[in-house]
């Protein structure tokens, strides 16, 4: 595409947007419909459903399977590995947070008057 030129955005862009069926999901994961269902059911991903009753998953959530399949694939208990990804997941989140604070640095200290 040359530069400057304008790209409509579509919703497969979207990481969020539920592209994948449960059969092509499992497939790109090399695991099984059921692996996907037992992380449902650990409450780590919840797909969406289309209009008739199917698991969808988006990009976001295939990353987030692939990532328990590694731990899994190493001989992580399932819930054990869903479990550290919740961890990670929050440990990142905190340290996004650390880093935003240190480069906003210190809040101005306000006065209070008796």
């Amino acid at each position: 595409m040359p530069p400057g030129s304008f790209r409509a955005v579509t919703p497969l862009d979207d990481d969020d947007f539920p592209a994948y069926t449960m059969g092509r999901a499992a497939d790109m994961l090399g695991t099984t419909p059921a692996f996907l269902r037992a992380l449902g059911e650990h409450r780590l991903i919840t797909p969406l459903r289309s209009e008739g009753g199917h698991r969808r998953y988006s990009r976001y959530q295939l990353r987030i399977a692939a990532r328990a399949r590694e731990l899994v694939d190493q001989g992580t208990p399932i819930e054990a590995a869903c479990r550290i990804i919740v961890l990670e997941d929050q440990l990142e989140e905190a340290q996004r947070i650390n880093e935003q604070m240190r480069t906003q640095g210190p809040e101005p200290q306000s006065k209070t008057s008796a």
